[in-house]
């Protein structure tokens, strides 16, 4: 692992709780043994008492004894001094072909707390039996003063080919050629696995006596046989005595070296029949009651040389071996033969069975024995693993965690369980219940990204922290790149707790350790100070760990006056009038364990107020807001008090009480005593305020509210807006439902003004709740100047129509108001018939039941919107002269077109609906003459449709005469008209046009008698039944007129032109005759010829 990596896993770790050494095992002084490092001295650990004299047992799989490395183990003891090999490794174990390299010794320790004996096994010993080796494993029990006592092997059993074999051989004259005898012998040794605990071989030679070539005992190896066979020569005889021979092979020869409890296997070589044929039936009686095997050999070599029968002799040799004859009777043709049954012969002494190769010795120290089960088997019941391959149960481990006697936890390790790519390990947790172990969770370790093997090694230890609670203890060897890792788990009542105590960190303890952790033991106490410590094992080392003794301070705290009252200032602090109180601190002292009743322990203390809060409420008296106590010594048992003064100024928060805390520690926390994790080091007492309520103080507030919108109701509309007299704005408001409310089209927002005023006692944590319906958004809350309080609201995110305010936090006064307004502006996503505003005064005082009732305000208005519409028209003709003869020019008699258009424009905050255009059109007069002729109609609007009737009447085609002298206007009242209705639906700032386009028909405009007419086009805005809106015009309309004008064509007759003009003539004759006779002509005559003027005369 790279450096920034070995930081980041430090780094994690150090926030894992424990992992500082927190408690009470001790790692600044710790003792640690040395030991060799190839011998992996440290790999197990056990504690050791004798007489009082403490000592650490140390195995060390690895050490040598001579040239062979079988293991071995050490006594160190625990004050000074070296430690000692016991030489366990030259142990050896009679009567067995041992293998004893790399067995080892030491790999696991086991003490017996009864006699203080222990055993130290070497799980990889292993025997030879035949030509394999079974790795079967062996203990040496160590008696309580290190001395060898006994070899325990429970799993070792005898050699399939533990015999005693004894060769009975026929040395009479008559075998022949010796040599091929010698040779038989030499290859069925050969067969043989000699040695201690396999195969013993003697060998008889019997003629007319019998002798002991030698006996069963007399060599302990195949080699040594072979070479005394070598120098067997043959004794000759002129008899074949083969019932003495067996008989003296049964008596003495098994007798001389033979092993209790060894297979008896006789082998008989003969090629005769025997002299004393009637002894052999008693002699073979006699061998089976002694259990002997016999196999026979019969040499036909006399018989064949000499042409006899050998009949009678096989019967003789099938009758000395063993039933069934085919598989203990041989016989060959001659002494020569005798190779050829050797391998036969070597098959059906031996049935070996067994493996050919032993366990592989390469069973790593740290390492697991591939193929072990992944489940642990207990007397009742089974226990299985979650991950295959995480070698379950390499580690089992009972705990009696109360101490009863009977266990209550079954731990169970899978050291190589794999977690997010890494081999972390698990220890596993099971309950007794009933008899049967089930599953109760795991043992959390720390959690990092590396190798750890958390569970290599898992102890069962005595009361650590003094709690009489036994606990657990837990290696994780290949922590923090192998350097290696404890963790303790303390018990608890009915179980463990599953989060380490304490994690203690090779790397704390010393530079170098390496798979600290390998081994654990925690039984006595070896300082003899009282407490049990806890012995580690890792390569190399044996580490020592004392506990520290656990203390518990017992704390109490009261105050003096035990509650702040502000309405009454007893004392003065910095110039201004406060309330003053004493904290009264005593703390006693208690060791858990005995020992150290009569050691002082020294203390700290340090006390603050409202620690959390930014600005606290209250102050010492020293003049900060923190005391930090002086160290005292104090006695186990013993009580000691302190007088801690303070004082409450104003303070805005008189609800919740003032917190005085007292944090408790040890003057020097790494030395003595631990503070026991498990018992509050901190106090934290209230102080709570005088509510100023009466003895009891029961607040019982008495909360009124009262709330009135500036909307105004359809008569206040008429009268303020319309401006229209009494009299017609009742009858303007009897058209709508009763309560209705008016919203004027300039209006964006509704205020609403209230009052909350308390008639009774102080209410504590008075709130406000302030909840609209969905067509209002909250805009404002503005208070009035003469209110005798405060509101403070918040907005609910997950309601947005919804506000709570607090009103005079922490208290309405009694007697006192609040006075405010509060805004609401109308919503332009949402539009509804009414509008709701509640509001609901509150308080966490008790409010009598009877006078709740006015705590509540709800305004529920239905409303009329005044529509701020735009209506205007235009048109593209407003003047037509009918003209003579103008309809020759258009054969089907349609004159000029028209188009009208009709606006509507919503220039208010609301949508618009409920509303319909009425278009109407005079397109006949009353005698059925058509005027004009309506061709298309156009809306542009969405999807909406228009209702059109009367534009389908079928008039006459010629005219009729019809006077219109007296009309001057044909509308909607004195006309046949074609009606158009359209639903009005427009968005804030949308626009609707209505488009008409027509002909005027020009026949009939011809007849009828008119010299000026008006066509006028009427549209108006009408309310549907229960719209919501309503209208500032009384009847919005607008019109479009066509004035029509026409110029009469007269016809006069020739006697009248006549007539005229010679009656003008005459009239002209007559009146210059007039003329001259008054002398118009003469008075003209002189002005201009002053001759004929004469002088005139003076004034008289």
């Amino acid at each position: 692992m790279d450096l920034p990596r070995r930081l980041l896993v430090a780094w994690a770790l150090s926030l894992w709780p424990g992992f500082t050494d927190t408690f009470n095992m001790d790692t600044r002084n710790a003792r640690i043994i040395p030991g060799s490092k190839n011998a992996f001295f440290g790999y197990t650990v056990q504690q050791h008492d004798i007489g009082g004299k403490k000592w650490l047992v140390v195995g060390a799989p690895l050490e040598t004894n001579g040239h062979q490395r079988t293991g071995d183990v050490y006594k160190c003891p625990v004050d000074h001094g070296n430690c000692t090999k016991l030489n366990l490794g030259r142990v050896t174990l009679s009567n067995v072909s041992e293998r004893k390299d790399n067995m080892r010794l030491g790999l696991s320790l086991s003490t017996n707390p009864k006699d203080n004996s222990f055993l130290a096994c070497s799980p990889l010993w292993s025997h030879e039996c035949g030509s394999s080796y079974y790795t079967t494993g062996m203990c040496s029990r160590v008696s309580s003063s290190f001395r060898f006592s006994k070899t325990v092997a429970p799993a070792l059993q005898r050699c399939q080919t533990y015999m005693d074999i004894v060769m009975v051989l026929d040395g009479s004259n008559s075998i022949y050629p010796w040599l091929e005898v010698q040779r038989f012998l030499i290859n069925v040794l050969r067969k043989f696995y000699v040695g201690p605990g396999q195969i013993q071989v003697g060998v008889v030679q019997y003629g007319e006596d019998a002798v002991h070539e030698f006996h069963l005992n007399d060599y302990r190896s195949v080699r040594d046989v072979v070479e005394a066979a070598r120098h067997i020569e043959q004794r000759g005889g002129t008899e074949t005595r083969t019932a003495f021979g067996i008989e003296f092979a049964r008596s003495e020869a098994f007798r001389k070296g033979g092993r209790k409890g060894a297979k008896k296997v006789m082998i008989v070589i003969t090629d005769g029949e025997s002299h004393d044929s009637p002894d052999l039936e008693e002699v073979i009686r006699q061998s089976e009651r002694d259990n002997i095997t016999r196999y026979a050999v019969a040499v036909l070599g006399y018989y064949n040389r000499r042409g006899i029968n050998p009949e009678t002799f096989l019967n003789e040799i099938r009758s000395i071996a063993s039933d069934p004859d085919d598989k203990h009777f041989f016989n060959v043709t001659d002494e020569a033969a005798l190779k050829d049954i050797v391998d036969a012969l070597g098959d059906r002494i031996f049935s070996l069975e067994g493996s050919t190769a032993a366990w592989s010795s390469s069973w790593g120290v740290l390492g697991f024995e591939p193929g072990l089960s992944d489940s642990a088997n207990t007397d009742q019941s089974t226990v299985l693993a979650a991950g295959i391959g995480s070698y379950y149960g390499s580690e089992i481990t009972s705990v009696d965690v109360d101490g009863d006697g009977d266990s209550d936890l079954l731990l169970v390790a899978a050291p190589m369980f794999f977690s997010d790519g890494w081999e972390r390990g698990r220890v596993y947790v099971y309950r007794e219940q009933q008899g049967r172990f089930l599953s109760n969770g795991t043992l959390q370790d720390a959690p990092s990204s590396q190798d750890a093997r958390f569970g290599a090694s898992v102890a069962s230890v005595r009361d650590l922290n003094q709690d009489t609670l036994n606990d657990v203890a837990v290696g994780a060897p290949l922590e923090e790149q192998h350097a290696g890792a404890v963790y303790i788990f303390l018990g608890r009542p009915g179980g463990l707790q599953r989060t380490a105590s304490q994690r203690i960190a090779a790397s704390r303890l010393a530079s170098g350790l390496q798979y600290f952790g390998c081994s654990l033991h925690g039984q006595l106490d070896l300082n003899e100070d009282g407490l049990v410590d806890l012995a580690v094992g890792a390569r190399g080392r044996a580490v020592l760990l004392w506990a520290r003794p656990v203390l518990r301070l017992n704390a109490s705290l009261h105050f003096e006056p035990p509650k702040i009252n502000l309405f009454q200032r007893d004392c003065r602090r910095n110039g201004r009038d406060a309330t003053c109180l004493a904290a009264v601190l005593c703390l006693t002292p208690i060791f858990l364990a005995p020992h150290f009743q009569a050691i002082p322990v020294a203390i700290r203390y340090n006390a603050s107020l409202d620690e959390r809060r930014y600005a606290p409420r209250a102050h010492l008296d020293e003049g900060s807001d923190r005391h930090t106590g002086r160290p005292v010594l104090l006695m186990p048992g013993q009580q000691l008090c302190w007088r801690l003064g303070f004082h409450v100024l104003d303070t805005a928060d008189s609800v919740k009480p003032v917190v005085f805390s007292v944090d408790m520690a040890l003057e020097d926390p790494t030395l003595g005593p631990m503070l026991d994790p498990t018992w509050p080091t901190a106090l934290r007492a209230s102080v709570p305020f005088w509510n100023g309520c009466h003895q009891d103080e029961h607040c019982v507030p008495d909360l009124q509210l009262d709330a009135r919108t500036d909307l105004p109701t359809a008569a206040e509309f008429c009268g303020r807006v319309l401006r229209r007299a009494p009299r017609d704005c009742a009858a303007y408001s009897s058209a709508f439902d009763s309560g209705v409310f008016v919203v004027e089209s300039s209006r964006r927002r509704v205020a609403v003004e209230a009052v909350l005023e308390n008639r009774g006692e102080n209410a504590y944590g008075a709130t406000l709740n302030i909840s609209h319906s969905t067509n209002l958004q909250f805009a404002s809350l503005i208070q009035k100047d003469e209110s005798e309080g405060s509101i403070e609201c918040v907005s609910e995110e997950r309601r947005p129509h919804r506000k709570t305010c607090n009103v005079s936090y922490p208290f309405l006064k009694a007697k006192a108001k609040v006075a405010f307004r509060l805004d609401f502006e109308f919503s332009k996503s949402v539009f509804l018939h009414h509008l709701e505003i509640k509001l609901a005064a509150g308080s966490d005082s008790d409010e009598e039941d009877n006078t709740r009732e006015d705590n509540t305000a709800l305004l529920r208005l239905q409303l009329k919107y005044e529509a701020d519409l735009l209506f205007t028209r235009s048109s593209n003709l407003t003047h037509y002269e009918v003209k003579a003869h103008s309809s020759l020019d258009t054969p089907d008699g349609l004159g000029p077109p028209f188009h009208c258009t009709f606006k509507i424009q919503n220039l208010g905050l609301f949508p618009v609906h409920g509303v319909t255009l009425k278009i109407t059109v005079p397109v006949a007069t009353r005698g059925g003459n058509r005027v004009l002729f309506l061709q298309d109609f156009l809306l542009e609007q969405g999807d909406e449709s228009c209702s059109t009737w009367g534009n389908s009447t079928e008039y006459r085609r010629v005219p009729s005469e019809e006077d219109l002298s007296r009309t001057p206007q044909l509308n909607h009242s004195n006309s046949d008209v074609a009606t158009i209705s359209c639903p009005v639906r427009l968005a804030p700032n949308q626009e609707l046009h209505a488009h008409l386009q027509g002909r005027l028909w020009l026949p009939s405009l011809h007849a009828l008698r008119y010299r000026a007419l008006g066509l006028s086009v009427h549209a108006a805005l009408q309310r549907q039944f229960h719209s919501p809106f309503i209208f500032r015009e009384e009847d919005p309309s607008r019109q479009v007129t066509f004035e029509l004008s026409k110029r009469e064509d007269w016809h006069v007759p020739i006697w009248v032109i006549v007539g005229s003009t010679l009656g003008g003539l005459l009239l002209l004759a007559l009146l210059v005759l007039a003329l001259w006779k008054l002398g118009f002509f003469r008075s003209a005559r002189r002005r201009r010829d002053p001759s004929l003027n004469p002088t005139p005369k003076g004034l008289d």
